[in-house]
């Protein structure tokens, strides 16, 4: 339905720019929720190297959402005790597949917040990119053993 500006409106009412975006009442186009890390500012990508596309998304940042039942918010920096501890529980991250490229030590990857706290309990937690981990890592283990791995 159009408005009185001849603009669209939503279902709800809202104006609706040309490409179908939700703008405020304002006019001003409505933002994408602020996705924040353990240090409370805006999440960063994790990093992607070549064509190891890091994330849930392989889009390289450590965002999370409900499919994502592997919860991979922990951006790490791979070591080989860590690659070596996580194959020997069944999760190769070394050996390349059709589907993923392998790590090497000194990757930057987006890691499974249980596995690394598993690796944490074991002495093989790898050391993490505060502004990269996303901020529910909060709900697992406390923020301050999250940042004495912080590099």
């Amino acid at each position: 339905m159009k408005g009185k500006t001849g603009k669209m409106k939503s279902k709800t009412g809202k104006m609706k720019s040309k490409t179908g975006k939700m703008k405020s009442k304002t006019g001003k186009m409505k933002s994408k929720t602020l996705v924040k890390n353990i240090l409370g500012t805006q999440l960063i990508p994790c990093g992607s190297q070549g064509n190891k596309k890091t994330g849930y998304y392989r889009n390289g940042t450590c965002s999370n959402s409900e499919s994502d039942v592997g919860t991979h918010i922990v951006c790490a920096v791979v070591d080989n005790d860590f690659l070596q501890f996580t194959k020997s529980k069944g999760n190769d991250l070394i050996t390349p597949t059709s589907y993923f490229p392998g790590l090497v030590a000194g990757d930057k990857w987006c890691l499974c917040i249980l596995r690394w706290i598993q690796a944490y309990k074991a002495g093989k937690a790898p050391k993490i990119i505060a502004e990269s981990t996303n901020e529910i890592a909060q709900n697992y283990i406390s923020k301050n053993i999250l940042l004495q791995f912080s590099i």
